[in-house]
């Protein structure tokens, strides 16, 4: 039956462990130049936008609602369909979630719903390109720019994905990437936040660095929240590798595309260039004995998200929220291996499990 086939397989090398012993052994090992060259190569990726490099995609995104002056009583409009991450942002500066509901096709926010949730006190929205496939970017801004609101992706889950021909990243007035190991790419661990705007960077830039550009010549006030070297240049090899990898993971998806046929397989919107962080399917029917099933068969599975961030215990509360998409979807959604290192016999055998179900 073969060995278990994992949902996600991280990619250490000898290239990523040979790049960290060189970090080492320079001695510079905390924001130095393998940073500033890791910034400057991700820029090519977002339309030339300024990227500022941190240590997490939460922090990115915690940073970035802190530069934009983000804080109470403000509301920020996020999906409840997402890592906890998203909202816990958001409560971090001390505004307030407001969840909207998902496109049931794509698993991003419905620019209907955004648009009903909007309230005087809203200041900003954060899409999320969940699974890799962009969110509704063109309705969204429309909406946003009609209403004065800024747009922050959320696009740890989306590095390379497109839109019209269009990177993510490269729509709101910051976007934020993460470097967990189970991504497209990794840095061992990191974000990248990128902007259009200088003044907007610097002011990132500060605020990754307790605040000072010069030593001891704190401008306002900041934290610790650097990337290291050793990082940046895990990253930089990374990078180098993310196109081919984004291709296998869509050569891998059109396989399973064509060879699954017991349940609907993931939805592609048009202009969309999906990277597939997940191959996500609906169950329609009892989930788990669908887990056990393809675990019996080797075939690993997960579930991203089980329950959706309004249900947590920091954001349940008195309200009710009417989020019927993201309910349903956070009831059915299982996502399959779809990562660059499955074999043509791998991607028969998670189809041919999946069909038996």
């Amino acid at each position: 039956m073969g060995e278990m086939i994992p949902p996600a397989a991280p990619v250490i090398g000898e290239a990523e462990i040979e790049a960290a012993v060189r970090v080492l052994r320079s001695g510079n090992v905390v924001q130095g130049p393998e940073v500033a060259a890791f910034e400057a190569e991700f820029s090519q990726w977002v339309d030339g936008r300024h990227c500022v490099a941190v240590n997490s995609g939460t922090s990115a995104l915690q940073l970035s609602l802190m530069a934009l002056g983000i804080g109470p009583p403000d509301e920020v409009i996020v999906p409840a369909f997402s890592f906890a991450a998203t909202a816990n942002v958001v409560r971090l500066v001390g505004a307030t979630p407001v969840f909207a509901d998902i496109d049931p096709l794509t698993y991003c926010l419905s620019p209907d719903a955004v648009a009903a949730a909007i309230t005087p006190r809203t200041v900003a929205i954060v899409p999320v390109h969940l699974y890799g496939h962009p969110a509704a970017m063109h309705e969204l801004r429309t909406i946003a720019a009609g209403h004065g609101l800024a747009v922050v992706e959320d696009a740890c889950q989306a590095h390379g994905a497109t839109l019209h021909g269009r990177p993510v990243g490269a729509f709101g007035v910051a976007s934020c990437f993460s470097f967990y190991p189970t991504k497209n790419m990794h840095a061992l661990e990191g974000g990248m936040i990128c902007t259009p705007d200088p003044d907007l960077a610097r002011t990132l830039r500060l605020l990754r660095n307790q605040g000072m550009e010069q030593r001891y010549a704190n401008e306002i006030v900041g934290a610790n929240l650097r990337m290291t070297d050793v990082e940046a240049a895990v990253g930089r090899v990374q990078l180098g590798r993310l196109g081919e990898g984004n291709a296998r993971r869509q050569a891998n998806a059109k396989t399973l595309d064509a060879l699954i046929s017991r349940v609907a397989t993931p939805y592609v919107a048009d202009g969309a260039g999906h990277v597939y962080h997940q191959y996500t399917v609906r169950i329609d029917g009892d989930r788990e004995a669908a887990r056990a099933h393809l675990a019996a068969r080797r075939v690993g599975s997960a579930v991203y998200y089980p329950t959706p961030i309004h249900r947590l215990r920091p954001f349940a509360g008195p309200r009710r929220w009417d989020l019927p998409e993201t309910e349903r979807a956070a009831a059915e959604v299982l996502s399959l291996p779809v990562h660059p290192s499955l074999t043509e016999s791998e991607l028969a055998r998670i189809s041919e499990a999946v069909n038996e179900l």
